[in-house]
């Protein structure tokens, strides 16, 4: 992923009020290591169940034509009643939680009330846990290719929820 400013990023958000976008609490960019991040994810300091998503995806996908999707997420009340497996990066030697999001889709759909919801890690270790190389599998298990189908499905998926949350309904 390619660093981005705090005006860009806040002109991504596809599904969010003028009003959320201006009053949302951002991560420190300039600490942010852009290179080893498949989407950047974190979590709102002041608001508790809230969370934003950049994805950065092909240009058609992206209102702005920048490549870029801001997504508003909101953390569903109950926790899954077993340890869940997050949808995106898949890692079933998850180190930390995973929880339910759900996001208002954008445009007229969102107005309508139309939502969307995924499993995922619940401080969005996404992309460091596709780039923690698996364990061999089998004597000649090719451990770097396997790292590096596991980048790719996350960026598949994670264009999907973009995608899905930008469609017309």
């Amino acid at each position: 992923m390619l660093p981005i400013d705090e005006k860009a990023l806040r002109a991504s958000f596809v599904n969010a009020s003028r009003k959320e976008v201006s009053s949302l609490t951002l991560p420190e960019l300039d600490e942010i290591d852009f290179g080893q991040l498949d989407y950047l994810g974190w979590r709102d300091r002041k608001l508790a169940r809230r969370a934003y998503l950049v994805l950065s995806v092909p240009d058609d996908t992206a209102p702005d034509g920048q490549g870029l999707v801001g997504v508003l997420l909101r953390q569903a009340d109950a926790a899954p009643r077993s340890r869940a497996q997050c949808s995106w990066c898949q890692d079933v030697r998850l180190p930390n939680d995973v929880v339910f999001f759900s996001a208002k889709r954008a445009g007229a759909a969102g107005r309508k009330g139309d939502t969307l919801g995924t499993l995922l890690c619940s401080e969005f270790e996404c992309s460091a846990n596709v780039r923690t190389p698996p364990p061999p599998a089998y004597i000649g298990y090719d451990i770097e290719a396997a790292r590096q189908e596991r980048m790719l499905r996350l960026a598949e998926h994670a264009a999907n929820f973009a995608r899905a949350v930008t469609a017309e309904a």
